[in-house]
């Protein structure tokens, strides 16, 4: 198929800029949407693309013009307009986290199913070079039985972060399992499948009056698999992030996975030959006063496009299903501690 996609983005944040330039590889972006009007003009003018202030607008006017609406506003609004752009008849790639809650994320999918459109989720980690060895392994059963998982979550974000920004809120934000570590979370699920919470202690060390949620967790649980898990984080760590890591212990071997983004193999004890010749993987995103995950975007792109133009390229590594998966693990969390969901709601347009 000889075929130009088109793209409309929702949201014109930091990491929509970062979608924008790489939207222009695999195709074009002819419309974005804001409520910060200024900030939608420029990101519209930097790439020939229309501006619009209200999503549904954008979705009218550029009717049976758009293939793929890419959703990058706050999390909490990522359900409804994930939702009215399926049912606009475009295809729709949402940023993490897919929703709050499972509930969202079940009316996500129906409503793809419905439209005969397809719905996917940024979990560029998956393509981390030694986070895809590690997952060869798993399948391969050269670890054998699984019988306990560390995951350590190891971030800073100071308070300038958080300012004038949707961040820290519970209605956008979320929590910082959403923000910051949906796509740890997301690991831990698709290495070991479904983790049930036991035990979870949640606290807000440093930044009262700064969000309205915990800055720090401890979280401990199972998994279908019978393995014991534990789950450590907190965006705390001094002046800059210090870890993000999987360490699984295995009947035939030990092995973690570390760096700051889960892009370093550190350690290997394996009963069969270990992991060699890894490639170097991409930097991690700079948003300039702090990093994000890695900066695997353009994979995920390529995935898209080969599928919707059929041309073989790329691989996909996520579902919308193992999405749901992750978040309903993250919301099984949050209710252990006490806090409630409200049900989904008309969303608004804003920048991430």
């Amino acid at each position: 198929m000889n075929k130009t996609l088109h793209f409309g983005l929702i949201g014109c944040g930091r990491i929509a800029a970062r979608h924008a330039d790489i939207m222009q590889q695999y195709g074009k972006l002819v419309a974005v949407c804001d409520i910060d009007e200024p900030k939608a003009i420029a990101l519209a003018a930097a790439h020939g693309a229309q501006s619009f202030t209200c999503h549904t607008n954008m979705l009218s006017a550029m009717a049976g013009q758009l293939d793929v609406v890419v959703v990058c506003s706050p999390n909490g609004l990522h359900p409804q307009h994930s939702i009215d752009s399926l049912q606009s008849g475009c295809h729709v790639l949402c940023e993490k986290p897919m929703s709050f809650t499972r509930e969202e994320a079940n009316a996500m999918m129906d409503a793809a199913e419905t439209a005969g459109k397809q719905l996917w989720v940024v979990k560029q980690n998956r393509y981390n070079p030694p986070v895809m060895a590690v997952k060869q392994l798993l399948e391969e059963g050269k670890l054998g039985k699984i019988l306990n998982v560390q995951l350590n979550c190891f971030w800073n974000r100071p308070e300038s972060y958080y300012a004038n920004s949707w961040k820290g809120t519970l209605d956008l934000d979320g929590g910082t399992l959403y923000t910051q570590f949906s796509h740890f979370i997301d690991l831990l699920v698709w290495f070991f499948g479904p983790f049930h919470p036991s035990y979870v202690q949640l606290a807000n060390l440093q930044h009262q009056g700064v969000i309205e949620f915990e800055d720090t967790g401890i979280v401990a649980g199972h998994f279908d698999c019978g393995a014991m898990g534990s789950i450590h984080y907190t965006v705390n760590a001094y002046r800059q992030n210090m870890e993000g890591s999987i360490t699984i212990f295995g009947e035939k071997g030990t092995i973690k996975i570390g760096g700051q983004y889960l892009n370093e193999l550190d350690y290997q004890q394996l009963e069969g030959e270990p992991i060699t010749g890894l490639p170097a993987g991409n930097p991690p995103n700079q948003y300039g006063n702090y990093t994000g995950s890695m900066s695997n975007h353009p994979l995920v792109y390529e995935a898209i496009t080969g599928l919707l133009l059929k041309n073989g390229h790329g691989q996909l590594l996520n579902t919308s299903a193992e999405a749901a998966e992750a978040v309903a693990v993250i919301e099984n969390i949050y209710c252990m501690a006490g806090r409630s969901f409200k049900p989904l709601q008309p969303a608004q347009v804003a920048s991430r």
